[in-house]
């Protein structure tokens, strides 16, 4: 399963579980609560609503009751099931990515390091830098309303960031755009990207 089928099925799951934690619970709240945008948000709860997932009824007030179904429970539980034991599998290796990457960063003499996509591997590269004496200065993510993750600034704009010797790539949604958005704005030599997001960067270069 690649980066994409991974996310889409993570946040499948989480659109059932917060639904069957609040069954009147709006689309804006429900994409924050995903961390993703409002249309985001709004096409999953289709895409739910259309594989018989979730069943949708009026309420006062011009708002919707959303309900898990049969069939929706019964996948909340497979993908449950699945996200437990693909996760603990993802954290391994992308733990030992993101040492992988520091060893790299400090070969090339970097120690102040922005990580570039706010996730859970944005999360793991932050745990793993407190032991490999490289330091986080900020996060960029011009794609998020987020001004802080783990007590980090978040950065929309490439010109505002603090001071910094390289880039660590951490976006798992849409990993080769963004590394295709920043090497075109930015000395490519100065890029890392973690071999967990097994991105094929000379294609991704070919194609800019």
């Amino acid at each position: 399963m690649n980066n994409k089928e991974f996310k889409e099925e993570e946040i499948t799951l989480s659109v059932l579980d917060a639904i069957g934690r609040k069954s009147d619970i709006s689309q804006r709240h429900l994409a924050r609560e995903l961390g993703v945008a409002l249309g985001l948000a709004n096409s999953y709860l289709k895409r739910c609503v259309r594989k018989g997932l979730i069943k949708i009824s009026d309420a006062p007030a011009n708002r919707y009751l959303y309900y898990l179904t049969p069939k929706g429970l019964s996948e909340k539980g497979r993908l449950t099931a699945w996200y437990l034991k693909n996760s603990f599998s993802f954290y391994r290796e992308a733990g030992e990515s993101c040492r992988n990457a520091y060893v790299q960063c400090k070969e090339n003499g970097w120690n102040r390091i922005v990580l570039c996509g706010l996730s859970d591997l944005a999360e793991i590269a932050i745990l793993r830098s407190y032991d490999s004496g490289i330091d986080i200065v900020a996060l960029y993510d011009p794609h998020t309303e987020h001004v802080r993750f783990i007590n980090n600034d978040v950065y929309h704009d490439l010109a505002m960031l603090p001071e910094h010797d390289g880039y660590l790539i951490t976006d798992l949604n849409a990993t080769k755009i963004s590394y295709e958005h920043l090497i075109s704005k930015v000395d490519p030599a100065k890029v890392i990207v973690p071999d967990v997001l097994r991105l094929d960067k000379q294609n991704s270069s070919q194609s800019l």
